[in-house]
């Protein structure tokens, strides 16, 4: 892999992480200790404007907002306590959190992975947005983007479709039918609430009800999720709308085989874990038996995201063509998708989980946030860190089982 854009760092002060076998499951023990010791809730990168002294000092205005959260997320110190902002339930990590515990109960049938796959259930269920046509989940924070101004818990494609994904897991490791039942009531959502952008028969789903941009990495999580849920609720349109909107998607990946962030001027970005997103929803397809048209496409994003995001000891470089910062979500997601990849790309998913487990793991079990050229951001998000993780490595655990 090469290595362009970056350097090496320096070797984890906790020697006992290797990469090899056990220690990866010390890793993981170490992390579901902590993420249960904390119930769950945590911080997040994005939620300073769930600090009330931050949301007046904003004035309502876009500029301000995202310079409170960009400081908020930068700084390596937690000032959130000082400014009244509160440990909270992520309803995107709680998904996490659920796909997690549905993989372990199917390596090993434990009472206590079925008993916090309920608490989880019953957690979801209760932070759902309220007045949207199916299930669907927001955030627990406003946040706002160069693009739009999103108030807490407007829905979006991203939370609900993987928040989707593991309830249909959940359900297929563990025959727990609520799971299934909670997602089958997101696709109304998907379908009816969404807005749309149209090109030539194809069409991309908006990120939330209230804008229309057009993000391939949501649109294709959507597409994804439909596209498995088809076989549960039998709805040609289900299947029809998940190929048309996978069709928008797939006319705007690269020749090289990259996707852009976003088809805005000031979105045109390639990065690390996106990139893995988009691979992930397009592999889904065809393990549903579909787009077998688009198969070369996707090896060919495959051998750009392998061959790009990679330095030579495993370190997750977070764009195409820069390193910095390293973010805990680039090797988490690499795991994720080459864990499934087979064995032409297992020494690279154990070379980026070893240096994720030297680098950013914590001896309290916790992983990092971020690490810059200057400075290692040691933040315990629990969605962005926790969760990510979590769900890395029990997917690289079943799958790892599976090949034995």
């Amino acid at each position: 892999m090469n290595g362009r854009g970056g350097d090496r760092f320096t070797a984890s002060p906790y020697p006992y992480h290797t990469g090899k076998e056990m220690d990866i499951n010390h890793s993981l023990h170490m992390l579901r200790k902590y993420i249960e010791q904390e119930d769950f809730s945590g911080y997040d990168p994005y939620d300073a404007l769930n600090s009330p002294i931050l949301r007046a000092g904003s004035f309502g205005l876009k500029y301000p907002r995202i310079a409170c959260i960009q400081l908020m997320k930068r700084l390596p110190i937690n000032l959130r306590p000082l400014l009244f902002i509160r440990k909270d339930y992520n309803p995107k990590g709680l998904g996490l959190f659920l796909w997690g515990y549905a993989k372990l109960y199917k390596l090993e049938q434990k009472q206590e992975y079925l008993e916090k796959i309920g608490n989880l259930l019953d957690l979801l269920d209760s932070l759902k947005s309220k007045g949207y046509s199916g299930n669907c989940w927001g955030y627990n924070f406003d946040w706002q983007s160069r693009a739009f101004y999103v108030p807490k818990y407007t829905p979006t494609i991203v939370n609900s479709s993987f928040i989707g994904h593991a309830l249909i897991d959940t359900y297929l490791y563990t025959g727990n039918k609520r799971a299934l039942d909670m997602a089958m009531s997101i696709r109304d959502f998907l379908l009816k609430d969404l807005n749309r952008t149209g090109d030539n028969g194809t069409f991309c789903f908006s990120y939330t009800p209230i804008d229309r941009i057009a993000v391939h990495n949501a649109n294709l999580l959507g597409a994804s999720f439909l596209i498995r849920l088809f076989k549960y609720n039998n709805d040609p349109m289900t299947r029809d709308e998940a190929l048309s909107s996978l069709s928008y998607s797939m006319k705007y990946q690269r020749p090289n085989g990259s996707w852009f962030y976003a088809d805005t001027s000031y979105q045109s970005w390639i990065d690390s874990f996106h990139t893995g997103f988009n691979l992930q929803s397009v592999l889904y397809f065809l393990e549903e038996g579909y787009c077998e048209e688009h198969r070369q496409a996707f090896k060919k994003g495959v051998s750009f995201y392998a061959d790009n995001f990679f330095l030579e000891d495993g370190t997750p470089k977070y764009y195409h063509d820069k390193t910095y910062p390293v973010d805990i979500h680039s090797p988490a997601q690499a795991i994720v998708f080459f864990s499934r990849m087979g064995k032409q790309y297992k020494e690279l998913t154990e070379r980026i989980i070893g240096w994720m487990i030297n680098n950013m793991q914590d001896y309290k079990g916790y992983f990092y946030f971020q690490k810059t050229e200057g400075y290692m951001n040691k933040m315990p998000y629990m969605r962005w860190s926790q969760a990510w993780v979590f769900h890395a490595l029990t997917e690289y655990t079943m799958q790892r089982e599976k090949k034995c």
